[in-house]
């Protein structure tokens, strides 16, 4: 495993028609480029991940599974707009010397997959067997895949969709106002917006789970307890997690990014004629319990497709189930793969 930082010293012009002095981009990179070129998985992440995928996904990624560093060479790279390397919010300004914090222009998911060919490009890459993403990751490999479809060969789509819901920007709204009443939000500061952060990560929290794991996990055996709770505890210790390691001005860019997600978006199309355009193969994978991208959303990319293939999860852990059911995912990948 390596960690880099690829240095794009042009101009790179946003969708927005903004334009960054230069770009940053932090990767990982694990095991070696064959003399083929031909055994590149890359891996885009979803909203808080950074680029060392073998830190969130390690369960998926390891010898002797379907994706193995001993024979791939497997590219992670952090999101434009993150806080963990890449260009964004915590990011100095070149024209200022100073970070650009809540003047960081807005970006969608193309902007990130115009980042990732730039990166692509430095690295030499002619050819992704595989490209793989989960959530807001998936949205970046469905750009990708029409961006460069000679370049991108397979596809493995988790708990994402063609666009995004009402439903989830509806859910980041409530975030944002959450952050936006935090009267710190917009600072020049890095501690800017910490406790709005905490209560989106709160909003968050309740659709990345669901009813049933809750009450399974959270509830409380004593009956006369009246302040306190077992849930309010949990709610509490991750909205404090994420605050520690991630930053409100980025999770709010980064949120209105997702809600920008629409495939068919200026192809003339609607989204299943933009999704008969993805020839590529492709195993999509929902889990039954996820209620943030639920798999009607992945029966729908299944359905118009061509070379699709859908698995369904039976699994109680919601939307994280993407990150957590890595065995049966290794599984399923395995044999899709042979």
């Amino acid at each position: 495993m390596t960690a880099h930082n690829f240095h794009h010293k042009q101009p790179f012009t946003l969708e927005s028609g903004a334009v960054l002095p230069e770009l940053h981009v932090a990767y990982h990179t694990y095991g070696t480029l064959n003399s083929n070129g031909d055994n590149v998985v890359w891996i885009c992440h979803a909203l808080t991940a950074n680029s060392d995928v073998m830190d969130w996904w390690k369960g998926l990624i390891a010898p002797g599974h379907a994706i193995d560093p001993e024979k791939d060479f497997i590219v992670c790279a952090n999101i434009l707009g993150s806080c963990y390397g890449t260009s964004g919010p915590l990011s100095n300004n070149p024209v200022t010397g100073e970070p650009y914090f809540h003047s960081f222009p807005h970006i969608t998911v193309r902007d990130m997959v115009n980042a990732h060919v730039l990166l692509r490009q430095h690295l030499g890459i002619k050819a992704i067997k595989l490209l793989m993403g989960g959530s807001m990751g998936g949205y970046q490999a469905l750009e990708w895949s029409l961006l460069e479809p000679a370049v991108i060969q397979r596809l493995s789509l988790l708990c994402t969709g063609a666009s995004e819901s009402a439903w989830s920007i509806a859910i980041h709204t409530a975030q944002r106002l959450a952050i936006q009443a935090d009267s710190t939000w917009q600072d020049d500061s890095y501690a800017a917006g910490a406790q709005g952060l905490k209560a989106a990560r709160a909003i968050g929290m309740l659709t990345y789970r669901n009813y049933q794991t809750f009450v399974r996990t959270q509830s409380d055996p004593d009956n006369e307890k009246t302040d306190h709770f077992r849930a309010s505890s949990y709610i509490e210790y991750q909205g404090d997690k994420l605050v520690k390691r991630f930053n409100a001005q980025s999770y709010w860019l980064l949120s209105k990014a997702m809600d920008s997600h629409n495939i068919s978006r200026g192809r003339n199309t609607d989204l299943a004629g933009a999704l008969a355009l993805i020839s590529q193969p492709a195993l999509i994978v929902g889990i039954t319990s996820d209620i943030l991208c639920p798999p009607e959303e992945q029966l729908f990319l299944s359905q118009h497709m061509p070379q699709a293939t859908y698995y369904e999860i039976d699994s109680t852990y919601g939307h994280d189930g993407f990150l957590i059911e890595f065995e049966k995912i290794n599984n399923i990948l395995k044999n899709w793969m042979c």
